[in-house]
């Protein structure tokens, strides 16, 4: 059984701790790892891996104290060069190109963000579960079956950025970078109503912005849309 436990999920780091009972795994190390020693009780030991989306600081900022402490960690090329780290236990990998840590099957696939070499991840542990994580990426081009477990990204609505725009809450500028790096509540619903739910047993939203979005409105949206229980990470 998957159990996923939110360590940070913002614009000021993200952090989340997944494990299936027998191999624990970190997705991101965007916040300080004496603060997840914390969260998880110091109990770290069993960590067997890290996975890192990408390179931006709030997704990356402690990957040298989890490679310290003796965690393979896992990157993209691209994303590992312009972080401008080298190490033993960084292991390269590439979209579509799967791997095995402990009990789970993990499958890197390309994302949308404007960094160097971004992956969203598929994990599947041999007891048939399959977890989705996937964020900063405005737009997901595969389709997945027999899901458990979602985490993704849900970081503004549309018509929520819109208004801050003309209320001068978010100047302009910001709109653009915003559709072309981070998922809307609106093309999370498209993601959705493209994939094969039948399955899913949870749904978490993750790194919503502190201005431009709404937890109550997006839990209630996608609760809706889903009928499956949903959390705000």
């Amino acid at each position: 059984m998957i159990e996923i436990k939110t360590l940070a999920s913002s614009s000021k780091g993200n952090c989340y701790h997944i494990t299936d009972g027998t191999t624990s795994l970190l997705l991101e190390a965007g916040i300080k790892f004496r603060d997840v020693r914390i969260m998880l009780n110091f109990q770290t030991s069993d960590i067997a891996g890290c996975l890192i989306s990408h390179e931006h600081k709030d997704h990356c900022m402690a990957v040298q104290d989890v490679l310290r402490t003796g965690i393979d960690t896992y990157m993209s090329a691209g994303t590992a060069e312009t972080i401008g780290i080298t190490h033993h236990r960084i292991k390269p990998i590439k979209a579509l190109e799967s791997f095995e840590v402990g009990t789970w099957k993990i499958m890197p696939f390309n994302v949308e963000h404007d960094v160097a070499e971004p992956l969203g991840f598929l994990l599947a542990n041999r007891a048939g579960e399959k977890l989705l994580f996937a964020t900063d990426t405005y737009y997901i081009r595969y389709r997945f079956r027999g899901l458990t477990h979602l985490l993704i990204e849900c970081n503004y609505s549309k018509a929520i950025l819109d208004q801050n725009i003309i209320d001068g809450v978010v100047p302009k500028v910001m709109r653009k970078r915003l559709i072309q790096s981070h998922m809307s509540l609106e093309n999370l619903i498209d993601f959705l109503t493209a994939n094969d739910l039948s399955k899913i047993q949870e749904i978490h939203l993750l790194h919503l912005s502190d201005t431009n979005s709404d937890e109550a409105l997006f839990k209630r949206t996608v609760q809706k849309l889903t009928g499956k229980l949903v959390f705000i990470a």
